[in-house]
């Protein structure tokens, strides 16, 4: 499983890198807002301003749900469950797990969730 763990180590570096990239953009924007007078509900700019906080806290929020999927399937990984289906117990398939390294079911019970 080495592999899985340093495919899972690559992913976990790069959504580290986007969330960081994302806190700095939404810092950016809070700041933005907070040194105009847009009025969000009054000025036609704010609601742009309030859509793009909105959407970059979004962005973040997910980047940070797949960072915490990240460190469960580094879990499982280290207990030897990595690439075993949750539901069913049999072996997901490595191209599912290249796909979406973070699986943690098999195609079959995907499916059917």
């Amino acid at each position: 499983m080495t592999g899985a763990a340093g495919r899972l180590a690559a992913e976990r570096e790069l959504t580290l890198g986007r969330i960081t990239a994302l806190t700095r953009d939404f810092d950016g924007v809070v700041a933005a807002s907070r040194d105009s007078n847009a009025d969000d509900e009054h000025d036609p700019e704010g609601a742009t301003i309030a859509f793009e906080r909105s959407q970059t806290d979004a962005l973040l929020g997910q980047a940070q749900r797949h960072l915490a999927e990240i460190d469960a399937a580094l879990e499982r990984v280290a207990a030897g469950t990595y690439g075993v289906c949750e539901r069913c117990g049999s072996t997901i398939p490595e191209g599912r797990l290249e796909a979406r390294p973070v699986a943690r079911t098999c195609i079959s019970c995907a499916a059917t969730s």
